[in-house]
């Protein structure tokens, strides 16, 4: 009993330890943005707690910038790419969970290895094609959109993970809704999309984090400062202020709002889905 007891404290300490670890730089971000002009950021140990607490970091940061129009560039290019993987990856998905057909598994097994390779081994041809396409904001913002949606509007790991929900669907159900009169589009929209939401729910919360806070891709594609989303206009902050670190680390908290906000929302369904990729299939 007391083995048992020391084993559970020593993972539950280390587990704690590990968080604490893990979220001590973003507590460090939410102290500098309350800090005061006269209190040094740079102080060893460093002080968590602010000794001139003030909120005019985020009032000037909000003023100063053209903060509200990185937030509506975020949330367009946040949102379509959300909407585009969730209907792509289940489109793609779909077929090669439930259709029988030639070479099935050597398409999956492809799609599975583009996962590693990263994003900048294959940036700078995707980056000529986005150019050859216009896909750009000089051209026109709605193309500035585009040219930031288009790489990311389908990923492997989607395709993967919706593939794994859609093999725990019983087939039984869709023989009954074929029975019943109807075609394969209406057995998928009506039946089967809506037993895989949770696993809906976790490709959104993944998606949507990631292209929120994409800022690579946006700052080589994006040439206009009113298309500037949110970590490309944060990261402009440093030149536009000689690095003013409050200014920087108040802009950061408010960017992680959203999210927060999206993860919440979408946490009942989360929950329940975040395993759906574990399935043997």
């Amino acid at each position: 009993m007391l083995k048992k007891y020391f084993g559970k404290s020593l993972v539950h300490t280390v587990l704690i330890i590990t968080s604490l670890l893990s979220i001590f730089p973003f507590i460090w971000l939410m102290s500098t943005s309350f800090k005061g002009v006269d209190e040094d950021i740079f102080a060893y140990p460093p002080a968590i707690i602010p000794q001139d607490f003030t909120f005019v970091n985020y009032i000037d940061v909000w003023r100063r910038v053209n903060f509200i129009g990185y937030f509506i560039n975020s949330m367009i290019v946040a949102g379509l790419t959300v909407i585009l993987n969730l209907v792509l990856s289940s489109m793609a998905a779909y077929p090669l969970a439930r259709m029988s057909f030639s070479g099935k598994k050597f398409v999956f097994f492809s799609i599975l290895a583009t996962i590693m390779i990263p994003f900048q081994a294959i940036m700078l041809p995707v980056y000529i094609i986005t150019l050859k396409l216009h896909l750009i904001d000089s051209v026109n913002n709605f193309m500035g959109y585009l040219g930031l949606v288009m790489p990311f509007a389908v990923s492997a790991f989607g395709i993967f993970l919706m593939r794994q929900a859609f093999l725990k669907v019983p087939k039984e159900i869709e023989e009954a809704a074929i029975v019943d009169g109807c075609n394969v589009f209406q057995m998928f929209i009506r039946v089967v999309i809506p037993m895989v939401k949770p696993t809906l729910a976790v490709l959104a919360v993944f998606t949507f984090i990631g292209s929120w806070g994409e800022f690579l891709w946006p700052s080589i594609m994006l040439t206009k400062d009113s298309m500037y989303t949110l970590p490309v206009g944060i990261n402009n902050l440093q030149g536009m202020f000689s690095a003013n670190w409050r200014f920087i680390a108040a802009g950061s908290i408010i960017a992680t709002i959203p999210i927060i906000i999206f993860f919440l929302a979408m946490q009942k369904y989360f929950i329940s889905g975040e395993n759906d990729g574990a399935v043997k299939g």
